[in-house]
């Protein structure tokens, strides 16, 4: 039986066929330009973070009877990685440089919208010149304008995990979008990040600078410590991206995922931590004799990298490591090695990931420099974290832990599920020659004779070990045990298996006011 057909919807089907067909590969001249950037088009990144067929898009007609911006330069939708329901929205920048419209704005806060209702983690997929300005009334000011996305962004923040690849730029306002994330993957060579380009800063301060040194990929990842994560192409970073999300739940109230357990990639040996505490070593070698082979994840591994911070597994299940690395700066704190810990300790806290210390540390820094640039807010920043963190924590003391540093690390103060020691360990206000000049200086100086001056300080020093004597520590429970390098790894299994049905409530308060 044939029926008659209505023009009008043969010429909607067919306008509307042209809107997709626009929105589903980048003109030639679009693809040339990507090509030589090495950049992938935007439903090509896409399809990499998502599993196959799972893709459900939203808004793909966002102003398709404006020509020359196919769903308004942001693809939005639903998929699943690895079976998991998530949320994308990803810049197109083959539309006017992925810069924002009125429609664009829209479709980012209606995503946002869903990952709050829904409560499902965003990738968000950065490659932006920021906002149109001749859009601006629509997109900048109004309550349902850019600000909006901030604001959910905040809201979402440890609530669902919200994972960032930056692509290409991500300017101006725009930039604050990776800003609150929980990790920034940053390709070299193409990412960046600026509240003012060159251009401007030259304008308004009179600054010459390149695009690089202001807010390049490594920069960011080295220096200012926005970036989290270096990667060499898309791919890379979506590959990162990826795995990222396989250590953390899909929301605060699941766990962590768990996988199929794995021996550690070398046995924990006795000589893995050197016996004498001024001869460094690298902390990397401790973690890879404890998780699941191949499981460390490390986190602005190029930022204060005298602080280790990353995801591994215990027996499959996702631990957060924080480790003093002696190899760097000889494993002293630093303001921002304080607030990469920070961070990082609220990260696992908020998404029910177990923390695991591994102290190594004469202490915070000292001197002039650091006290300008606020040393002890940022400390207190950290200290304020391990203490908050209602996650399992178990310390352990491989080395040292002197004065404050044992604090950063969750010692014994700081109610950790255990407080645990190698035998190589030494806690102590201070080391031993410290201890010694600070009490005796004036005495030691009086001292002529060189033979008996070193006698003198051999002997105060014996006595200042003898007060602090690891045994001592743990005679008198201030630590809970003493643990063979072997033997670790099956001991902090078993710990926090227990640990796992701890009490997560801290304080009956609104909020803590942190130091920042």
């Amino acid at each position: 039986m044939s029926h008659s057909r209505d023009p009008r919807v043969q010429d909607v089907r067919a306008r509307l066929r042209e809107a997709r067909d626009r929105s589903a590969a980048p003109s030639p001249a679009a693809a040339a330009k990507l090509a030589a950037q090495g950049k992938l088009y935007v439903r090509d990144r896409i399809a990499l973070l998502f599993d196959e067929g799972s893709f459900v898009e939203d808004g793909r007609y966002a102003n398709a009877t404006a020509p020359g911006l196919p769903a308004d330069g942001v693809v939005t939708g639903r998929g699943t990685v690895d079976g998991r329901p998530a949320i994308v929205v990803a810049n197109d920048p083959t539309v006017k440089a992925g810069s924002w419209g009125a429609r664009t704005v829209e479709k980012i806060v209606r995503a946002t919208e869903a990952a709050l209702r829904e409560e499902l983690p965003v990738f968000w997929f950065v490659d932006s010149a920021g906002a149109r300005i001749t859009d601006q009334v629509e997109v900048f000011p109004g309550r349902r304008g850019a600000g909006h996305i901030f604001h959910n962004q905040v809201a979402l923040s440890g609530k669902v995990p919200q994972i960032c690849c930056l692509f290409g730029p991500s300017a101006a306002g725009g930039a604050y979008v990776p800003s609150f994330c929980d990790v920034i993957i940053m390709v070299e060579g193409n990412a960046s990040m600026y509240l003012g380009s060159p251009r401007m800063a030259e304008m308004v301060v009179g600054e010459k600078v390149s695009l690089e040194e202001m807010g390049g990929a490594r920069m960011h990842c080295t220096v200012s410590g926005v970036g989290d994560l270096l990667a060499t192409d898309d791919e890379d970073a979506i590959e990162q991206a990826r795995l990222f999300f396989s250590y953390l739940p899909s929301t605060f109230r699941d766990q962590p995922p768990a996988y199929h357990p794995e021996p550690p990639a070398v046995p924990f040996t006795d000589d893995v931590v050197p016996e004498i505490e001024s001869q460094p070593f690298d902390v990397h070698d401790v973690i890879d004799a404890l998780v699941d082979e191949d499981s460390f994840f490390e986190i602005k591994p190029l930022f204060a990298a005298e602080l280790v911070v990353g995801f591994g597994r215990l027996e499959g299940r996702t631990i957060g490591v924080v480790a003093n690395n002696s190899m760097v700066k000889g494993g002293v704190l630093f303001s921002d090695s304080a607030d990469k810990a920070a961070r990082f300790i609220w990260l696992c806290d908020a998404f029910n990931v177990p923390l695991l210390y591994l102290a190594d540390v004469p202490g915070f820094m000292i001197g002039s420099e650091v006290e300008r640039g606020g040393i002890i807010r940022h400390g207190a920043k950290m200290v304020t974290a391990v203490s908050e963190a209602t996650v399992p924590q178990i310390s352990v003391v491989i080395r040292k832990a002197y004065g404050a540093g044992l604090y950063a690390m969750a010692g014994p103060g700081f109610g950790p599920d255990a407080a645990l020691a190698l035998p190589t360990a030494r806690v102590a206000v201070m080391g031993p020659e410290a201890a010694v000049n600070a009490v005796y200086a004036n005495k030691i100086a009086a001292i002529e004779d060189e033979a008996e001056r070193a006698a003198f300080v051999a002997a105060r020093r014996a006595e200042y070990e003898q007060d602090v004597d690891l045994e001592r520590l743990v005679a008198d429970l201030v630590l809970d045990g003493v643990v063979e390098p072997a033997d670790l790894r099956d001991e902090l299994v078993r710990r926090f298996r227990y640990a796992a049905r701890r009490d997560r409530h801290f304080a009956e308060k609104r909020r803590g006011v942190p130091p920042v």
